[in-house]
């Protein structure tokens, strides 16, 4: 790692620190929807997954979360006896399967989404234009896009 001389490990470990104390306060938000339908965090990143990319295939999921089949498996079986997804095949390999919400799953997903939105608003409201972009350019470097 290339040394940033004016950042000094005390000051990386806070940055580490408000990443995992943001990332707890976006979760707890929505907390009490998940509890609602006995489901996690784990359950909430298909969720989301799905939301974005309709029609997802299952492998393309795995590598979105990177994740085992295993996992996701545990996740999408639980999802299913919710019925908040639903499959379709695909039409030229019938071996693929494409993964969708259905209307119970977007209003799931959707009342999570308004809970995290609202912190996620305020905080972008409340920062210059210059800030939001340097945000998300940073944010980008470290998840390696």
């Amino acid at each position: 790692m290339k040394e940033l001389l004016y950042l000094k490990d005390d000051q990386l470990k806070e940055l580490i620190e408000k990443l995992f104390t943001s990332y707890r306060e976006i979760f707890a938000d929505s907390k009490k929807t998940l509890d609602k339908y006995s489901i996690g965090i784990a359950h909430h990143k298909v969720l989301h997954i799905l939301s974005m990319y309709r029609g997802i295939t299952i492998s393309e999921l795995l590598k979105k979360l990177n994740i085992t089949k295993q996992s996701l498996n545990r996740v999408l079986k639980d999802l299913i006896k919710l019925e908040v997804v639903f499959f379709e095949k695909d039409q030229q390999d019938t071996r693929v399967k494409h993964i969708f919400l259905n209307d119970k799953g977007e209003k799931i997903f959707n009342d999570i989404f308004s809970t995290q939105k609202k912190r996620i608003y305020n905080a972008l409201l409340n920062s210059s234009s210059e800030q939001v972009i340097n945000f998300d350019n940073v944010l980008k470097k470290i998840i390696n896009e």
